[in-house]
């Protein structure tokens, strides 16, 4: 649980469109994220955010390859 807690606290972004996209993320997918995935996610928080929220937009490709499948949940969520 304290985990989650962490996560949910990085989570809250400068940009309230990266906190709700986030917030809906962790709460619809982080528990189905397998170790890569959650290495990937661990990769996108620590990126600034507008860099991530202009990966989130399309306007940005991800720097890479591993990170597109999150990205795409991302989007989706």
């Amino acid at each position: 649980m304290k985990e989650l807690e962490r996560v949910r606290w990085r989570c809250r972004r400068g940009l309230l469109e990266l906190d709700i996209v986030l917030g809906r993320f962790v709460e619809q997918r982080y528990a189905s994220l397998d170790e890569a995935q959650l290495v990937a996610f661990d990769e996108l928080l620590d990126m600034p955010d507008t860099v991530l929220w202009d990966m989130i937009t399309g306007r940005e490709a991800p720097p890479q390859e591993g990170l597109r499948t999150v990205l795409e949940w991302l989007k989706s969520a």
